[in-house]
């Protein structure tokens, strides 16, 4: 059977078709330009899609949350219901994740299949790039497949666009998900270009790679005892080692945290796969369920890029709080990201966000009061989205209004349905540049797959079997860029510093690492603590929250689908 949302081609009415519009005609394939265009269609879907997979994966986890800020963002309490895990089988992110990936599947399917009724020569291309073409959407496939296992495990298996008797009639087993990508992976990796030198993808930048296709792998085989009951950490640390080793590819982690963010990623050597993006093009990651609405709703004003191609910022996103709005700590053991930052307090990643200038920044959070000067060169501070109170941003949510930052309220309540435009850290994972830079403004690539996703996925198998000190020096790989050298014997895990390293803080590592990248869920399920208490959230009754329900409109088109358990 193959799934409704496949029988389309299109993604989504905003998805720009002007390059792909005949894709769909048997007639397309003229020129080596039409094949290659037909090959990037579904990564241009791909991208699109990261936006579902993004709210599914941090707002139900520990480290973001959308609270309601007075008469703004409660939305009919749907985000304080995916904060909470008290979604229903009405998710329109899940309906989002399960129709997108599938639409996805469908184009990369229809690529396959076209591609192995053509001849490479005829269009000018070597048996091997014509290989690595088709191979590229192999993975592709395979990337979309993982995103549903994840996300449902209960998923109907597809290989072709044209012939539905090879598509399965039924949900198939997640083992039988599982053994498709792991094959597939397997089989295109060795077909794929491998990157044989420092200086980042340049132009394989969006290109599946050899490193991208094992770096799939890894996550498959991470997951897999949550997947499917089985344990595969040893092959996910023989491919996590592979890959650190060089063998699929030349890589190195940046200097600088911000490297793989930046507008120029593509010559980030720590970058194993990203989809570009421009300002004149598709820049998926600067909308609102990403990285253009974890800013104060007036911060055009601060940051100058009114002029932005992508419009106003908003204030979705916050961290979650570590302080009530007496000012007093917090006790969880989950969420509280700031405070797990603030372990190691002399993070660069703390400072302010701030534009540097010459197409740099520093600093990752946003924070207190906001300072700028306005177009007549007057000294102002930011206000709230009505404009009544000048803002002083805290780690903590509570309806503070104008309340200095050095004052705290009378009560200790705090929930995710009472909030302001003061509530919770803001961030800047990607740079949010001025209209003085626009050669930079809104030029960042969005990245998949790092370097230090690796490093760490094998530091944690290696932790998992009693290695902690091998374990410790892989994660100081990375972790030694985000603190000054003369705090690296207090900050680093021993031996090499002073800090311990156990299972507790390797979750706690990969928060901070990886905050605000679209996978806290997933690490989440994986320690066994997605389903535990944090801030404004008490411990789930059961574990059916580790998968979504299926829309009734998903459970309409598809006559005997079987709605997840628990929904």
């Amino acid at each position: 059977m193959m799934p409704a949302a496949l029988m389309t081609t299109s993604s989504c009415t905003d998805l720009t078709e002007t390059l792909y519009d005949q894709v769909a005609s048997k007639n397309y394939y003229n020129t080596k330009d039409d094949v290659i265009r037909a090959v990037l269609r579904p990564f241009e879907h791909g991208f699109w899609s990261i936006q579902s997979r993004q709210v599914l994966n941090e707002e139900t986890a520990d480290q973001l949350i959308t609270p309601t800020r007075e008469d703004w963002w409660d939305d009919g309490g749907r985000w304080a219901d995916l904060h909470q895990h008290k979604w229903d089988n009405k998710t329109g992110e899940a309906q989002s994740e399960f129709n997108g990936c599938y639409q996805g599947i469908g184009q990369a399917n229809k690529v396959i299949e076209d591609l192995n009724n053509l001849t490479a020569s005829k269009f000018g291309f070597s048996e091997e790039e014509f290989n690595n073409l088709k191979a590229q959407n192999h993975v592709l496939r395979a990337w979309f497949y993982l995103r549903l296992l994840d996300a449902f495990r209960n998923v109907y298996l597809s290989t072709s666009f044209y012939d539905q008797s090879k598509n399965s009639k039924e949900q198939v087993q997640p083992k039988e998900i599982f053994d498709f990508i792991e094959k597939d992976l397997k089989e295109a990796l060795p077909l794929l270009t491998k990157k044989t030198s420092l200086g980042g993808n340049q132009k394989l930048e969006g290109q599946w790679t050899q490193a991208g296709a094992a770096a799939l792998l890894v996550r498959l085989y991470m997951n897999a005892k949550v997947y499917v009951g089985e344990d595969h950490f040893a092959d996910a640390e023989r491919y996590a080692q592979a890959i650190v080793d060089g063998t699929y590819g030349t890589y190195a982690v940046a200097d600088r945290w911000d490297a793989a963010f930046d507008w120029d990623n593509e010559t980030c050597d720590e970058v194993i796969f990203a989809f570009p993006g421009s300002a004149g093009e598709t820049h998926w990651h600067y909308k609102g369920d990403l990285y253009w609405w974890s800013v104060p709703s007036k911060a055009n004003e601060w940051l100058n890029d009114t002029k932005n191609k992508e419009g106003s910022h908003n204030i979705k996103y916050s961290a979650s709080p570590s302080y009530n709005p007496k000012g007093e700590k917090y006790t969880f053991e989950l969420g509280m990201p700031i405070a797990q930052f603030k372990k190691y307090p002399s993070d660069v990643r703390l400072k302010m966000y701030t534009n540097l200038g010459n197409g740099r920044r520093e600093g990752m959070f946003i924070y207190g009061k906001i300072k700028y000067t306005d177009a007549d060169g007057n000294q102002q501070y930011l206000k709230d989205h009505h404009g009544t109170y000048v803002l002083d941003i805290r780690d903590a949510v509570g309806v503070f209004g104008a309340t200095d930052g050095s004052k705290w309220l009378s009560t200790s309540e705090s929930s995710i349905k009472h909030g302001d435009d003061n509530s919770g850290w803001m961030f800047a994972k990607y740079p949010l540049y001025s209209d003085n830079e626009k050669a930079q403004q809104l030029e960042a690539d969005y990245c998949e797959i790092r370097l230090p996703e690796i490093i760490y996925s094998l530091a944690e198998c290696k932790l998992r079997s009693g290695d902690a000190t091998t374990a410790a020096k892989l994660l100081n790989t990375v972790r030694k860029r985000n603190y000054p050298s003369s705090d690296w014997s207090t900050v680093l895990y021993a031996p090499e510093g002073s800090a311990s390293l156990d299972m507790k803080e390797m979750l706690a590592e990969w928060g901070r690492e990886f905050f605000a990248e679209g996978r806290r869920r997933v690490d989440l399920i994986r320690f066994g603590k997605f389903q535990d208490a944090w801030w404004d959230k008490e411990a789930d009754a059961d574990k059916h929250t580790e998968i979504f329900p299926f829309h009734p409109e998903i459970i309409g088109a598809h006559k005997g689908m079987k709605q997840n358990l628990g929904y």
